[in-house]
């Protein structure tokens, strides 16, 4: 049987950077994928294609919000009770995600795929893009099911220590759509002609493909997070401590995702080259996330073992080494946006005006990228902690209460869509300074379960 990988003993900076490396890997590959189709929509269908995308991006990110935030439950759950050296509760907890995966999951597909247009209207879609943006929307619903069991699957292997497994069967989903999103957009080799909707079927296709085969593959290896290794035992003792654990977590990513719709909202009411723009400048923020959100979910996951086996020291290291490792990246992808912002725009979009909005936005953005490189890896040690609900707030106060009012005052006084930018740095300012407070205040320490002999921790 596959067991997964002790993070509770050995160097910190050896784990951290091999757990987060898969996922890094991982990321790229996801985001080239992303960065592969934008160029085939931006420059072939054209900017009301790519704006399409872009306003359909939120509400998608709204149902994965669900998905994710079950998932960080059952990992943290998973990397506490791995790391106290209970195997039984480790099975408990995959059996119960799994059952509350597949509800809410079909939930979320019910609402995205009959919700689609009066959404995308509410959130002042242009009239010349709404045609193209609800079937994609209405499409794109299809693939959540699918992507809620994949999200699961990663992140119970995660909780057990292994962030290589998962990299291989997205790596392989990757190159499958990459090669048959020209065939579906254009109708190459006898298919038909699908458009923008080819994007959606082509991601849909492969994402079935590489759940199955990780369940196949988990099966084969009687891997130790592979769920139902009898049959299916849901608890709901255990279930009640997913969601109570994964609901904040759930409201904090989709306080996110409202959030991105606001935010898109304004970004419309500059035109449809603002939208593009931004949508193209988003696909460099995606580089630029990658690498903090690798480590800080690297961070969570050691964390949540040493939690288990009461390890704080090596949480404190665990934190340093994760902030230095963050800020390495992060500045890198600071210098090239400030500095070289054409060169990446451009692969996007041709239209003059366009490359010059999305130029101006990377540059006031850039500062941003090192704001929230340290955010993250100070929300990772807190949300390994279980205490999800402090991220929460954070996430109401940075988006919410400063973002969103900052950015509608400054538009309007400003009467230019630059306000935007400046009110999504501030924020992030805001937002990683409360946590790396909270952090240091130890509070999460208190907040860390202590689970008894013989119980799911």
């Amino acid at each position: 049987m596959s067991r997964g990988v002790d993070l509770t003993t050995g160097s910190i900076w050896r784990h951290l950077v091999a757990f987060s490396l898969p996922m890094l890997a991982g990321s790229l590959l996801q985001t080239s994928y992303s960065l592969i189709n934008a160029v085939w929509v931006g420059k072939y269908l054209g900017n009301e294609a790519l704006a399409a995308v872009t306003v359909s991006f939120p509400p998608f990110f709204l149902m994965m919000a669900v998905a994710n935030g079950l998932g960080m439950a059952a990992s943290v759950l998973v990397s506490q009770a791995y790391g106290a050296k209970d195997e039984a509760g480790v099975q408990t907890v995959v059996d119960t995600a799994v059952m509350l995966t597949v509800v809410l999951s079909l939930l979320c597909l019910a609402a995205g795929h009959h919700g689609a247009e009066a959404l995308l209207v509410r959130m002042g879609t242009a009239a010349d893009v709404l045609p193209l943006a609800v079937p994609y929307l209405q499409l794109l619903s299809f693939t959540v099911p699918v992507m809620f069991g994949l999200f699961l699957l990663t992140a119970l292997l995660r909780g057990v220590g292994d962030s290589k497994t998962p990299l291989w069967f997205q790596s392989g989903a990757v190159v499958v759509t990459i090669a048959l999103d020209p065939v579906f957009i254009f109708g190459l080799g006898g298919m038909p002609r699908l458009g923008l909707n080819g994007t959606a079927w082509a991601n849909l296709v492969t994402q079935a493909g590489a759940l199955v085969a990780m369940l196949w593959y988990l099966r084969r290896q009687r891997h130790l997070a592979m769920p139902g290794r009898g049959c299916l035992r849901p608890d709901p003792a255990v279930g009640w401590r997913l969601l109570r654990v994964g609901i904040p977590s759930m409201f904090q990513q989709g306080l996110v995702s409202v959030g991105m719709i606001f935010l898109t909202g304004l970004v419309n009411g500059f035109g449809r080259d603002v939208t593009a723009a931004f949508g193209a400048g988003m696909r460099i923020d995606q580089l630029a996330f990658m690498p903090a959100m690798s480590i800080g979910t690297a961070i969570s996951n050691v964390a949540g073992q040493n939690i288990g086996a009461r390890r704080f020291d090596r949480v404190d290291q665990a934190f340093r080494a994760g902030v230095l490792l963050s800020l390495a990246f992060g500045s890198l992808a600071a210098i090239v946006a400030h500095f070289l912002p054409e060169l990446v725009v451009r692969a996007f979009v041709s239209d003059a005006g366009t490359v010059a909005i999305g130029c101006e936005y990377l540059r006031i953005i850039s500062i941003g990228y090192l704001l929230f490189s340290v955010m993250f890896v100070s929300n990772g040690v807190i949300n390994g902690a279980g205490d999800t609900m402090a991220t929460t707030f954070f996430s109401l106060l940075g988006l919410w209460i400063i973002r969103l009012p900052l950015a509608m005052y400054l538009s309007r006084v400003w009467r230019h869509q630059t306000g935007i930018w400046w009110a999504m740095v501030i924020s992030f300012g805001i937002a990683m300074t409360v946590s790396v407070l909270y952090y240091r205040s130890g509070r999460w320490r208190r907040l860390a379960p202590v689970a008894e002999p013989g119980e799911p921790r």
